[in-house]
């Protein structure tokens, strides 16, 4: 029997790279995120894990749930969205089919809309590449990627975590479970993209709750936190309708969840949203 031995949300920003490419006036500004990135790949390697499922909130998806289902991911990959930021970021990662087929077909027994892709045009994005390239850099680990609709509700977001955390314990596999997308994600316009952007938060009511949605996490009043999540993905401009921290709780127990949240990193903003590293401790 299979399970999930580790669960996370992370950051996936392309400042990342920027952090350590010399010559950037983003030199080592991400040094902490990068650590503890790759502080969560070292205790995933500790305890086993032999598949990283991430749910991508950069992944946007109009037409139902979509799971990346390929046996390899193989490419590289510059992105259209900040050229200037990742540019040929290689990945080579082993994929697992078996688990990305029985999570999508956990999924249709509640009669959701979902499908597990084996084509091999279809590359990884990058809220699955960035964070593999800190926590599975030389892709010890398979990796499955989920995408995040834009047109669905919390309650089907809901219904797919607790498929993939179904699945997770009918297969052979010890999984870690990956949150990948933002707190907060207000962006700042055009106009204001002063240097001083890509390290600032565009609006303070969502820094300010952010902020609050920590402190919830510490002091584990994820009740709390779960009855306010569908105004928090509305008001603070949820990446992907936060469906990546929807899937993530409702794999890990939804408001029944007890365990500890390790935050791994300060808080820190970019581009105007609200960033962080946060594990969610498991029985292991």
């Amino acid at each position: 029997m299979g399970k999930i031995v580790l669960a996370a949300k992370v950051t996936h920003v392309p400042s990342l790279m920027l952090s350590e490419t010399k010559g950037s006036s983003l030199l080592s500004a991400r040094e902490s995120a990068i650590h503890s990135l790759r502080e969560l790949g070292r205790r995933a390697r500790e305890r086993g894990v032999t598949t990283f499922v991430v749910i991508d909130t950069h992944w946007l998806s109009n037409f139902g749930y979509h799971i990346n289902a390929n046996p390899h991911h193989r490419g590289s990959f510059t992105s259209h969205e900040a050229p200037h930021m990742i540019q040929d970021l290689r990945y080579d990662l082993p994929g697992n089919t078996a688990l990305a087929e029985a999570i999508a077909d956990e999924a249709h027994k509640n009669q959701l809309n979902v499908m597990a892709h084996k084509v091999a045009t279809l590359g990884l994005e990058y809220g699955t590449i960035v964070p593999m390239h800190y926590l599975n850099p030389d892709g010890w680990a398979k990796v499955v990627s989920i995408a995040s609709p834009l047109f669905t509700s919390l309650e089907e977001s809901r219904t797919l975590g607790e498929a993939t955390r179904r699945a997770a314990e009918d297969s052979d596999d010890r999984v870690a479970l990956i949150a990948s997308g933002s707190l907060s994600h207000r962006l700042w316009p055009n106009k204001n993209l002063v240097p001083d952007a890509w390290t600032s938060i565009a609006s303070e009511f969502n820094r300010q709750v952010d902020l609050r949605v920590l402190e919830l996490w510490q002091q584990r009043r994820y009740r709390e936190f779960i009855a306010m999540l569908p105004e928090y993905a509305i008001k603070c401009n949820g990446e992907g309708g936060m469906a990546d921290t929807i899937m993530l709780f409702a794999a890990l127990g939804w408001d029944a969840y007890a365990g500890e949240a390790e935050q791994l990193c300060d808080y820190f903003p970019s581009s105007g949203s609200g960033q962080v590293n946060v594990e969610f401790h498991v029985d292991r």
